[in-house]
C-alpha cells in the first residue's frame, strides 16, 4: 500500500477543492448583492409574480429549513414552504380537466337513435331504449325531434 496519491488523483482533487472555492465564492458575492438589495428596498414590502414564486419555491424546497432561515431573507421559510406546498396541489388538482355539466352524447350514438326512431316509426323512446339499452339518451334525443 502506497501512502501518497497518484498524480490523477491528486489532480482530480486539486480541482474539486478549486471548484468547491469558487463556488463558495459566488455564494458569497449572492448573499452580499442580496444584502445591498434589501437594504434599497427598505421595509416596502416586495410583490412577487406566480412564476417568481414558482422558482423560490421550487429552488427553496430543496434546502433545509436550517438553511432558508440563514438564507431566505426577503420571505419567510415558512412562506417559501407554503407557496410549495400550494404549487404541488395545483398540480395535482385536476380542475383544468373538468367541464360544468354531464359531457354531451356521442353523436355516434345519436345517429343510431335517431335511425332506430326513423326505421321504427310506431316505437317509442321506451322500445328504443329496450334495444340499445340506454333510456336516458334515447328519451332525451327522441323528446329533441319532437320540441
Amino acid at each position: 500500500m502506497r501512502a501518497g496519491l497518484d498524480p490523477f488523483s491528486f489532480l482530480v482533487i486539486s480541482i474539486a477543492g478549486w471548484m468547491n472555492q469558487h463556488q463558495h465564492h459566488v455564494m458569497e458575492y449572492l448573499i452580499e448583492e442580496n444584502r445591498v438589495l434589501r437594504e434599497q428596498i427598505g421595509n416596502r414590502r416586495m410583490r412577487f409574480t406566480d412564476n417568481q414564486r414558482c422558482c423560490l419555491a421550487a429552488r427553496a424546497k430543496k434546502l433545509s429549513r436550517k438553511v432558508l432561515e440563514q438564507v431566505a431573507t426577503i420571505v419567510t421559510p415558512a412562506t417559501l414552504l407554503a407557496w410549495h406546498r400550494k404549487l404541488i396541489a395545483k398540480k395535482y388538482d385536476g380542475s383544468a380537466c373538468r367541464a360544468p355539466g354531464r359531457p354531451r352524447t356521442a353523436t355516434e350514438i345519436t345517429a343510431l337513435v335517431l335511425r332506430f326512431a326513423n326505421e321504427n316509426r310506431s316505437w317509442g323512446y321506451l322500445r328504443i331504449q329496450g334495444a340499445s339499452l340506454m333510456w336516458v339518451t334515447c328519451w332525451r334525443v327522441t323528446r329533441s325531434l319532437i320540441f
